[in-house]
Protein backbone atom coordinates (compact mmCIF):
# COMPACT_ATOMS: atom_id res chain seq x y z
CA UNK A 1 0.00 0.00 0.00
CA UNK A 2 3.19 1.95 -0.18
CA UNK A 3 2.09 3.14 -3.46
CA UNK A 4 -1.58 4.64 -2.24
CA UNK A 5 0.43 6.95 0.36
CA UNK A 6 2.38 8.04 -2.07
CA UNK A 7 -0.26 8.79 -4.46
CA UNK A 8 -1.98 10.33 -1.28
CA UNK A 9 0.94 12.25 -0.39
CA UNK A 10 1.24 13.72 -3.98
CA UNK A 11 -2.45 14.76 -3.64
CA UNK A 12 -2.50 16.64 -0.29
CA UNK A 13 0.49 18.86 -1.44
CA UNK A 14 -1.24 19.97 -4.78
CA UNK A 15 -4.15 20.56 -2.78
CA UNK A 16 -1.92 22.66 -0.69
CA UNK A 17 -0.28 24.73 -3.49
CA UNK A 18 -4.23 25.46 -5.10
CA UNK A 19 -5.42 26.76 -1.72
CA UNK A 20 -2.13 28.81 -1.61
CA UNK A 21 -2.69 30.09 -4.74
CA UNK A 22 -5.23 32.78 -5.12
CA UNK A 23 -5.94 33.18 -8.29
CA UNK A 24 -6.13 29.53 -9.49
CA UNK A 25 -8.96 29.23 -6.58
CA UNK A 26 -11.27 32.57 -7.52
CA UNK A 27 -11.00 30.98 -11.48
CA UNK A 28 -12.29 27.67 -10.32
CA UNK A 29 -15.45 29.84 -8.67
CA UNK A 30 -15.37 32.69 -10.63
CA UNK A 31 -15.24 31.17 -14.63
CA UNK A 32 -18.56 29.20 -13.69
CA UNK A 33 -20.47 32.02 -12.55
CA UNK A 34 -19.09 34.79 -15.09
CA UNK A 35 -20.45 32.27 -17.42
CA UNK A 36 -24.15 31.69 -15.97
CA UNK A 37 -24.05 34.83 -15.23
CA UNK A 38 -23.27 36.22 -18.95
CA UNK A 39 -25.31 33.45 -20.35
CA UNK A 40 -28.25 33.96 -18.51
CA UNK A 41 -29.17 37.61 -18.37
CA UNK A 42 -26.33 39.51 -20.68
CA UNK A 43 -27.34 37.09 -23.86
CA UNK A 44 -30.52 37.76 -25.42
CA UNK A 45 -31.05 36.52 -29.11
CA UNK A 46 -34.63 38.20 -29.15
CA UNK A 47 -32.71 41.27 -29.98
CA UNK A 48 -34.95 44.51 -29.05
CA UNK A 49 -34.68 47.97 -29.24
CA UNK A 50 -32.77 48.49 -32.47
CA UNK A 51 -32.22 51.99 -33.23
CA UNK A 52 -33.94 53.27 -36.69
CA UNK A 53 -34.71 56.42 -38.61
CA UNK A 54 -37.91 57.11 -40.25
CA UNK A 55 -38.59 59.08 -43.65
CA UNK A 56 -42.28 59.77 -43.36
CA UNK A 57 -42.29 61.62 -47.11
CA UNK A 58 -46.45 60.82 -46.97
CA UNK A 59 -46.76 62.83 -43.54
CA UNK A 60 -50.67 60.99 -43.63
CA UNK A 61 -52.69 59.71 -40.31
CA UNK A 62 -52.00 56.72 -42.01
CA UNK A 63 -48.44 56.53 -42.33
CA UNK A 64 -48.22 57.99 -39.02
CA UNK A 65 -49.84 55.34 -37.50
CA UNK A 66 -47.33 52.78 -39.43
CA UNK A 67 -44.69 54.54 -37.87
CA UNK A 68 -46.54 54.62 -34.50
CA UNK A 69 -46.88 50.68 -34.58
CA UNK A 70 -43.63 50.01 -35.58
CA UNK A 71 -42.54 52.15 -32.67
CA UNK A 72 -44.98 50.16 -29.91
CA UNK A 73 -43.57 46.63 -31.02
CA UNK A 74 -40.71 47.53 -29.25
CA UNK A 75 -38.59 45.92 -31.81
CA UNK A 76 -37.16 48.92 -32.95
CA UNK A 77 -36.16 52.60 -31.11
CA UNK A 78 -37.28 55.70 -33.14
CA UNK A 79 -33.90 57.77 -32.95
CA UNK A 80 -33.85 59.81 -35.99
CA UNK A 81 -36.41 61.29 -38.39
CA UNK A 82 -35.14 62.62 -41.56
CA UNK A 83 -36.69 63.46 -44.86
CA UNK A 84 -35.03 60.96 -47.49
CA UNK A 85 -33.31 57.52 -48.08
CA UNK A 86 -30.20 59.39 -49.12
CA UNK A 87 -30.42 60.20 -45.50
CA UNK A 88 -31.08 56.74 -44.29
CA UNK A 89 -28.13 55.30 -45.95
CA UNK A 90 -25.94 57.78 -44.47
CA UNK A 91 -27.00 56.72 -41.11
CA UNK A 92 -26.34 52.97 -41.74
CA UNK A 93 -22.82 53.92 -43.14
CA UNK A 94 -21.74 55.61 -40.24
CA UNK A 95 -23.79 52.67 -37.69
CA UNK A 96 -25.92 55.10 -36.27
CA UNK A 97 -28.82 52.70 -37.39
CA UNK A 98 -29.89 49.39 -37.87
CA UNK A 99 -32.93 50.30 -40.23
CA UNK A 100 -34.69 52.66 -41.64
CA UNK A 101 -38.11 53.01 -42.81
CA UNK A 102 -39.22 55.35 -46.13
CA UNK A 103 -42.84 55.94 -46.59
CA UNK A 104 -43.12 57.53 -49.80
CA UNK A 105 -45.19 60.72 -51.00
CA UNK A 106 -47.60 57.90 -52.37
CA UNK A 107 -47.97 56.07 -49.72
CA UNK A 108 -52.05 55.69 -49.23
CA UNK A 109 -52.07 55.23 -53.40
CA UNK A 110 -49.69 52.52 -53.04
CA UNK A 111 -51.79 50.73 -50.20
CA UNK A 112 -54.84 50.55 -52.61
CA UNK A 113 -52.79 49.01 -54.79
CA UNK A 114 -52.50 45.59 -53.45
CA UNK A 115 -49.26 44.37 -55.95
CA UNK A 116 -46.94 47.16 -54.82
CA UNK A 117 -45.34 47.38 -51.85
CA UNK A 118 -46.62 50.71 -49.91
CA UNK A 119 -42.95 51.60 -48.36
CA UNK A 120 -39.47 50.17 -48.07
CA UNK A 121 -37.53 48.85 -45.14
CA UNK A 122 -33.75 49.36 -45.38
CA UNK A 123 -32.11 47.40 -43.09
CA UNK A 124 -27.96 47.16 -42.54
CA UNK A 125 -27.45 43.35 -43.44
CA UNK A 126 -24.44 42.97 -42.48
CA UNK A 127 -25.60 40.65 -39.58
CA UNK A 128 -28.09 38.24 -40.80
CA UNK A 129 -30.04 38.25 -37.19
CA UNK A 130 -31.07 41.81 -37.80
CA UNK A 131 -32.12 40.51 -41.44
CA UNK A 132 -34.43 38.67 -39.66
CA UNK A 133 -36.02 40.83 -37.33
CA UNK A 134 -36.44 43.40 -40.16
CA UNK A 135 -39.33 40.21 -41.64
CA UNK A 136 -41.12 40.73 -37.85
CA UNK A 137 -41.83 43.99 -38.95
CA UNK A 138 -43.75 43.41 -41.95
CA UNK A 139 -46.39 42.53 -40.04
CA UNK A 140 -47.35 45.91 -38.69
CA UNK A 141 -49.51 47.47 -40.78
CA UNK A 142 -52.25 49.69 -40.60
CA UNK A 143 -55.47 48.74 -38.76
CA UNK A 144 -58.51 50.00 -37.43
CA UNK A 145 -61.41 51.89 -39.07
CA UNK A 146 -59.06 54.16 -41.36
CA UNK A 147 -56.83 51.36 -42.54
CA UNK A 148 -58.04 50.43 -46.26
CA UNK A 149 -59.72 46.90 -47.41
CA UNK A 150 -57.22 46.04 -49.98
CA UNK A 151 -54.67 45.35 -46.90
CA UNK A 152 -56.09 41.77 -46.57
CA UNK A 153 -55.34 41.58 -50.23
CA UNK A 154 -51.79 42.31 -51.41
CA UNK A 155 -50.30 39.98 -52.90
CA UNK A 156 -46.71 41.64 -52.06
CA UNK A 157 -45.42 41.87 -48.65
CA UNK A 158 -46.47 45.64 -47.16
CA UNK A 159 -43.15 46.22 -46.87
CA UNK A 160 -40.37 46.00 -49.27
CA UNK A 161 -36.59 45.05 -47.57
CA UNK A 162 -33.98 46.48 -48.92
CA UNK A 163 -30.67 44.55 -47.71
CA UNK A 164 -27.81 46.65 -47.49
CA UNK A 165 -23.93 45.16 -47.64
CA UNK A 166 -24.66 41.87 -47.53
CA UNK A 167 -27.67 40.96 -49.30
CA UNK A 168 -26.56 37.12 -49.79
CA UNK A 169 -27.02 36.95 -46.18
CA UNK A 170 -23.72 35.12 -45.34
CA UNK A 171 -22.42 35.11 -41.97
CA UNK A 172 -18.95 34.38 -43.12
CA UNK A 173 -19.29 38.01 -44.51
CA UNK A 174 -20.22 39.24 -40.76
CA UNK A 175 -17.87 36.95 -38.65
CA UNK A 176 -14.55 36.96 -40.94
CA UNK A 177 -14.44 41.01 -39.78
CA UNK A 178 -15.12 40.40 -35.89
CA UNK A 179 -12.34 37.61 -36.30
CA UNK A 180 -9.44 40.12 -36.57
CA UNK A 181 -10.65 41.57 -33.45
CA UNK A 182 -10.84 38.11 -31.30
CA UNK A 183 -7.67 36.85 -32.57
CA UNK A 184 -6.16 40.37 -31.78
CA UNK A 185 -7.18 40.40 -28.20
CA UNK A 186 -6.37 36.90 -27.61
CA UNK A 187 -2.99 37.02 -29.16
CA UNK A 188 -1.84 40.72 -27.89
CA UNK A 189 -3.04 40.50 -24.55
CA UNK A 190 -1.13 37.03 -24.07
CA UNK A 191 1.71 37.78 -25.83
CA UNK A 192 2.66 41.02 -23.26
CA UNK A 193 0.74 39.64 -20.24
CA UNK A 194 3.60 37.10 -20.05
CA UNK A 195 6.21 39.86 -20.81
CA UNK A 196 7.38 41.29 -17.86
CA UNK A 197 6.62 38.11 -16.03
CA UNK A 198 9.33 36.04 -18.51
CA UNK A 199 11.38 38.95 -17.43
CA UNK A 200 10.93 38.15 -13.35
CA UNK A 201 11.03 34.23 -13.83
CA UNK A 202 14.50 34.48 -15.84
CA UNK A 203 16.22 36.78 -12.90
CA UNK A 204 16.53 39.62 -15.89
CA UNK A 205 14.06 42.28 -14.19
CA UNK A 206 16.87 43.51 -11.69
CA UNK A 207 19.16 43.78 -14.20
CA UNK A 208 16.55 45.86 -15.65
CA UNK A 209 16.11 48.06 -12.48
CA UNK A 210 19.71 48.85 -12.20
CA UNK A 211 19.56 50.12 -15.82
CA UNK A 212 18.74 53.81 -16.55
CA UNK A 213 16.13 52.59 -18.26
CA UNK A 214 12.54 54.47 -17.16
CA UNK A 215 9.41 52.28 -16.66
CA UNK A 216 7.49 54.19 -19.81
CA UNK A 217 10.53 53.41 -22.11
CA UNK A 218 10.32 49.87 -20.80
CA UNK A 219 6.87 49.39 -21.17
CA UNK A 220 6.86 50.92 -24.96
CA UNK A 221 10.04 48.58 -25.78
CA UNK A 222 8.09 45.72 -25.11
CA UNK A 223 5.12 46.64 -26.87
CA UNK A 224 6.64 47.81 -30.38
CA UNK A 225 7.75 44.35 -31.67
CA UNK A 226 4.37 42.75 -31.30
CA UNK A 227 2.39 45.82 -32.97
CA UNK A 228 4.52 44.27 -36.01
CA UNK A 229 3.02 41.59 -35.54
CA UNK A 230 -0.09 41.97 -34.77
CA UNK A 231 -0.60 44.79 -37.96
CA UNK A 232 0.87 41.26 -40.02
CA UNK A 233 -2.17 39.02 -38.09
CA UNK A 234 -4.59 41.48 -39.44
CA UNK A 235 -2.89 41.12 -43.12
CA UNK A 236 -2.71 37.25 -42.86
CA UNK A 237 -6.47 37.44 -41.69
CA UNK A 238 -7.93 39.74 -44.96
CA UNK A 239 -5.52 37.84 -47.26
CA UNK A 240 -7.39 34.37 -46.46
CA UNK A 241 -10.91 35.69 -46.18
CA UNK A 242 -10.60 37.44 -49.42
CA UNK A 243 -9.30 34.50 -50.81
CA UNK A 244 -11.85 31.78 -49.09
CA UNK A 245 -14.53 33.57 -48.46
CA UNK A 246 -14.57 35.96 -50.76
CA UNK A 247 -15.23 38.65 -47.81
CA UNK A 248 -15.00 42.40 -48.91
CA UNK A 249 -13.28 44.98 -48.26
CA UNK A 250 -15.36 48.18 -49.53
CA UNK A 251 -13.24 50.89 -47.45
CA UNK A 252 -9.95 52.62 -47.21
CA UNK A 253 -7.31 50.00 -46.25
CA UNK A 254 -5.04 52.83 -44.29
CA UNK A 255 -8.07 53.70 -42.87
CA UNK A 256 -8.39 49.86 -41.44
CA UNK A 257 -5.05 49.89 -40.42
CA UNK A 258 -4.97 52.58 -38.47
CA UNK A 259 -7.91 51.44 -36.49
CA UNK A 260 -6.44 48.16 -36.39
CA UNK A 261 -3.35 49.98 -35.00
CA UNK A 262 -5.00 51.69 -32.17
CA UNK A 263 -6.38 48.34 -31.08
CA UNK A 264 -3.49 46.75 -30.98
CA UNK A 265 -1.46 49.10 -29.10
CA UNK A 266 -4.48 49.02 -26.30
CA UNK A 267 -4.62 45.22 -26.32
CA UNK A 268 -0.69 45.34 -26.04
CA UNK A 269 -1.01 47.78 -23.01
CA UNK A 270 -3.89 45.51 -21.82
CA UNK A 271 -1.45 42.73 -21.35
CA UNK A 272 1.11 44.41 -19.57
CA UNK A 273 -1.39 45.28 -16.76
CA UNK A 274 -1.82 42.02 -16.27
CA UNK A 275 2.25 41.21 -16.35
CA UNK A 276 2.34 43.78 -13.87
CA UNK A 277 -0.48 41.96 -11.27
CA UNK A 278 0.97 38.34 -12.46
CA UNK A 279 4.09 36.54 -10.57
CA UNK A 280 4.23 33.40 -13.20
CA UNK A 281 3.38 33.09 -17.07
CA UNK A 282 0.52 30.34 -15.99
CA UNK A 283 -1.03 33.32 -13.83
CA UNK A 284 -0.94 35.54 -16.58
CA UNK A 285 -2.35 33.33 -18.84
CA UNK A 286 -5.27 32.84 -16.51
CA UNK A 287 -5.76 36.59 -15.71
CA UNK A 288 -5.93 36.68 -20.12
CA UNK A 289 -8.40 34.18 -20.07
CA UNK A 290 -10.78 35.71 -17.38
CA UNK A 291 -10.31 39.22 -19.24
CA UNK A 292 -10.99 37.53 -23.28
CA UNK A 293 -13.96 35.67 -22.08
CA UNK A 294 -16.41 38.83 -21.61
CA UNK A 295 -15.10 40.77 -24.03
CA UNK A 296 -15.49 37.41 -26.75
CA UNK A 297 -19.60 37.35 -25.56
CA UNK A 298 -19.96 41.22 -24.62
CA UNK A 299 -18.53 42.73 -27.37
CA UNK A 300 -21.31 41.90 -30.43
CA UNK A 301 -19.09 39.75 -31.87
CA UNK A 302 -21.30 36.06 -30.86
CA UNK A 303 -24.47 37.82 -30.06
CA UNK A 304 -26.17 41.19 -31.14
CA UNK A 305 -25.11 43.71 -28.86
CA UNK A 306 -28.82 45.43 -28.59
CA UNK A 307 -30.22 42.45 -27.24
CA UNK A 308 -28.02 42.91 -24.06
CA UNK A 309 -29.73 44.41 -21.04
CA UNK A 310 -27.89 48.18 -20.30
CA UNK A 311 -25.98 47.15 -17.57
CA UNK A 312 -23.64 44.13 -20.19
CA UNK A 313 -23.75 47.13 -22.67
CA UNK A 314 -21.95 49.45 -20.10
CA UNK A 315 -19.46 47.29 -19.53
CA UNK A 316 -19.13 46.01 -22.80
CA UNK A 317 -18.38 49.59 -23.50
CA UNK A 318 -15.47 49.76 -21.26
CA UNK A 319 -13.71 46.65 -23.73
CA UNK A 320 -11.61 47.75 -26.52
CA UNK A 321 -13.06 44.99 -28.53
CA UNK A 322 -16.32 46.21 -29.24
CA UNK A 323 -15.81 49.99 -29.98
CA UNK A 324 -12.71 47.52 -32.50
CA UNK A 325 -15.58 45.64 -33.91
CA UNK A 326 -17.68 48.68 -34.66
CA UNK A 327 -14.62 49.92 -36.98
CA UNK A 328 -13.84 47.13 -38.54
CA UNK A 329 -17.28 46.15 -39.98
CA UNK A 330 -17.68 49.64 -40.86
CA UNK A 331 -14.57 49.78 -42.51
CA UNK A 332 -14.74 46.28 -44.81
CA UNK A 333 -18.79 46.43 -45.15
CA UNK A 334 -20.10 49.68 -44.92
CA UNK A 335 -17.24 51.77 -46.83
CA UNK A 336 -17.18 53.87 -43.88
CA UNK A 337 -14.19 56.22 -43.44
CA UNK A 338 -12.42 56.39 -40.12
CA UNK A 339 -13.66 59.69 -39.49
CA UNK A 340 -16.89 58.55 -39.32
CA UNK A 341 -16.23 56.43 -36.90
CA UNK A 342 -14.31 58.92 -34.73
CA UNK A 343 -15.56 58.31 -31.65
CA UNK A 344 -14.85 54.59 -31.45
CA UNK A 345 -11.32 55.19 -32.05
CA UNK A 346 -10.96 57.96 -29.40
CA UNK A 347 -12.94 55.27 -26.74
CA UNK A 348 -9.92 52.84 -27.89
CA UNK A 349 -7.41 55.66 -27.24
CA UNK A 350 -8.56 56.13 -23.88
CA UNK A 351 -8.57 52.83 -22.84
CA UNK A 352 -4.97 52.92 -24.53
CA UNK A 353 -3.91 55.49 -22.07
CA UNK A 354 -5.38 54.22 -19.26
CA UNK A 355 -4.39 50.92 -18.86
CA UNK A 356 -0.66 52.77 -20.40
CA UNK A 357 -0.56 54.60 -17.35
CA UNK A 358 -2.00 52.05 -15.19
CA UNK A 359 0.70 49.51 -16.44
CA UNK A 360 3.86 52.38 -15.43
CA UNK A 361 2.27 53.41 -11.84
CA UNK A 362 1.79 49.32 -11.14
CA UNK A 363 5.30 48.71 -12.06
CA UNK A 364 6.94 51.19 -9.90
CA UNK A 365 4.90 50.17 -7.45
CA UNK A 366 5.98 46.95 -7.34
CA UNK A 367 9.30 47.74 -7.54
CA UNK A 368 9.41 49.66 -4.46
Amino acid sequence: MKWLRRTIAIAAKEFRQLRRDRLTGGMVVGIPILQIVLFGYAINMDVRHLPIAVADQADTSLSRQVVQNIVASQVVDLEYVVGSGKEIEKLLQEGKVMAGLVIPPDFERRLQDPSRAAGQLMVDASDPIISGIAQRLQGLVPSGENAPEALSERSVPFLEIRAFYNPERRTEVQIVPGLIGVILTLTMVLFTSVALVREKERGNIEFLITTPVRSIELMIGKITPYILIGLIQVALILFVGDLLFDVPIRGSLLDLYLGALAFVAASLTLGLLISTFANSQFQAFQMTLLIFLPSLLLSGFMFPFDGMPKWAQWIAEVLPLTHFLRIIRGIMLRGAELSQLAGEVWAILAFFAVTMALSILTFRKRLD
